[in-house]
């Protein structure tokens, strides 16, 4: 059976827009899915990738930048535990330095990643670099006063996260 140009449209923008998985899409228009893997093989040889085509519409529509704030908004909370777990922990000044110091690389590492999609979250990366290089500073000329820096950080990352973020 022949089918027209409006279908095989159809059936792009059903998995390209819509986001159908391809099967779902040729049953919903009444294919065969060997016919919908085929029109959508035929399109890649055009130039036409469908694949990419529905890459790019996520983009487009912010999906990526979507991705990115899902990411930070779980990962800030793993960051406030893992604080609330070294308060709790008796670990000594070195080793709560330490243990600063490596979930601030991870902190800024996930939001430098972030920035470079978003230029919005640029500045909060830039102050996230800034804390880490404290923490370290701390950690190395004034290990004494660590208990009293890890007070603050908590709640002064919150501050950067929601004055840059």
């Amino acid at each position: 059976m022949a089918h027209d140009n409006a279908t095989k449209q159809a059936l792009r923008r059903a998995y390209v827009v819509d986001r159908q998985p391809l099967e779902a899409a040729a049953a919903k228009l009444k294919l065969a899915y060997s016919t919908a893997r085929s029109w959508k093989k035929a399109a890649k040889d055009r130039g036409d990738d469908w694949d990419r085509a529905r890459i790019a519409e996520d983009v487009g529509d912010g999906g990526v930048k979507a991705l990115t704030r899902l990411v930070l908004e779980e990962f800030i909370p793993l960051f406030k535990s893992t604080i609330q777990s070294i308060k709790d922990d008796k670990l000594t000044g070195h080793e709560k330095a330490e243990a600063i110091s490596r979930l601030s690389d991870a902190y800024v590492k996930t939001v430098k990643a972030s920035g470079a999609v978003d230029p919005s979250i640029a500045k909060l990366s830039w102050a996230m670099d800034v804390m880490r290089l404290l923490a370290r500073f701390t950690a190395e000329q004034f290990p004494q006063h660590q208990p009293a820096l890890l007070e603050v950080l908590e709640p002064f990352g919150e501050r950067l996260a929601t004055e840059y973020g």
